[in-house]
């Protein structure tokens, strides 16, 4: 294996120069600050986990978890994603707070297979988690919450796709009852969007043709509330028949919100069906072909820290949106450049101190010697064309100018 160059850097990580970090950092601030209205607090959780705790809950697999041992020999892993880490804390140091918990958070989070098909090893998700309350209405909060950070964070144009997991468990097994191997070939068909392969596994399958369209008419069940209707048709069985009553219900409150308009109903939509318990979301910028942001119901989490209560939330890949969103853009303010000789240098860092109390970003300069100071003065009378797109603004103190630029 060759050494690395100088500047070389591991496959699947970045840099963010100066412009990409205004704009991620507007990205970020702007929806915390949406988050924080709604009555989300923020916090932060280390980097580093313990594998057998925070690496074993997450639902991030296996082979995908950085891992490395510390000087102990305890097996550590990065954390590839938020929701584990809150739900330790929230199974620890909050277990005194009172019920429902909104939480916020942003952070950079690491799955190793990432780098694989110039995906990224390392990237960042701005989220929320809704704690203590499973009903239609909490599900729904962190869908219109869900919009309401992809507007902040400057989507012009996307779709949320709203399934649910109790649904798909109840079709197939009434549909395919006894035949556990070949529904979790299906579902994880549906999690791959492979609908050529659902098709074909359900060809294999010995059953009667008449269930084998039914199942096929599943990859149409998309659209509005009628697609409800539409679902209590294709299935008798509890589960799924209370699935599609459950978000029959998220439907209405969203009407109530009023943001209905930005979601649609997936029933083939699945999540990670190993993670999530209920319903799942996932939301599509125009201008992209994978997700922006993703989330849904997971109320088994908690208790895998000693505290089985009912948990909603959801992420937005936010370097996703830096790089594929053109209605996101940044606005970075020009610095103001005070320039002085030995002489007035004190006059000039006190006007530097003036402006960055006024909330200017202020660059300083000194002009060392008779050479530099014919350049400061022809900066002065010339200051837009000499450094005008560097500089909002250029005050000059040298001995012999008394004006700035």
């Amino acid at each position: 294996m060759s050494k690395p160059k100088g500047f070389e850097k591991p496959a699947g990580v970045r840099d963010y120069l100066p412009r990409a970090v205004t704009k991620l950092r507007k990205i970020e601030n702007d929806v915390l600050h949406c988050m924080s209205r709604w009555g989300y607090r923020q916090m932060i959780t280390p980097t580093l986990e313990y594998y057998d705790t925070v690496g074993v809950a997450s639902s991030t697999s296996d082979q995908k978890l950085y891992k490395l041992l510390n000087n102990r020999g305890q097996a550590l892993v990065l954390r590839s994603e938020m929701t584990a880490p809150v739900a330790r804390v929230v199974s620890s140091l909050l277990k005194d707070e009172p019920l429902p918990l909104r939480l916020s958070y942003h952070a950079n989070v690491f799955r190793a297979i990432e780098e694989e098909a110039g995906r990224e090893a390392e990237f960042f998700q701005t989220g929320v988690e809704l704690v203590g309350d499973d009903s239609p209405e909490a599900d729904a909060e962190v869908v219109a919450l869900a919009i309401a950070s992809l507007e902040a964070a400057g989507v012009k144009s996307f779709k949320i796709a709203i399934g649910h997991v109790g649904f798909l468990d109840g079709l197939f097994q009434e549909a395919v009852s006894g035949l556990p191997q070949a529904q979790e070939e299906l579902k994880s068909h549906l999690l791959g969007r492979d609908y050529v392969a659902f098709r074909e596994t359900l060809r294999r399958l010995e059953l009667p043709e008449a269930q084998k369209k039914e199942l096929d008419g599943l990859l149409r069940l998309r659209g509005g509330k009628e697609i409800c209707g539409q679902a209590l048709e294709l299935s008798s069985h509890p589960l799924a028949r209370a699935s599609i009553e459950h978000l029959c219900k998220v439907w209405e409150v969203l009407v109530a919100y009023g943001v209905s308009q930005h979601v649609l109903i997936d029933l083939t939509m699945i999540g990670d069906f190993s993670y999530y318990t209920g319903m799942t979301f996932e939301g599509y910028a125009s201008e992209l072909g994978f997700p922006v942001c993703s989330g849904g119901r997971y109320d088994n989490l908690l208790q895998q820290f000693g505290r089985p209560i009912p948990s909603t939330g959801f992420s937005l890949k936010t370097n996703r949106i830096l790089d594929g969103v053109s209605g996101v853009t940044e606005e970075e303010e020009l610095p103001v450049l005070v320039q002085y000789d030995a002489l007035r240098r004190q006059e000039g860092l006190a006007e530097a101190a003036r402006l960055r109390n006024e909330g200017h970003a202020v660059v300083t300069r000194l002009a060392a010697g008779p050479e530099e100071l014919k350049v400061v003065k022809r900066l002065d009378t010339d200051t837009v064309e000499a450094e005008g797109e560097r500089y909002g603004e250029i005050y000059t103190f040298v001995s012999f100018i008394s004006e700035h630029g």
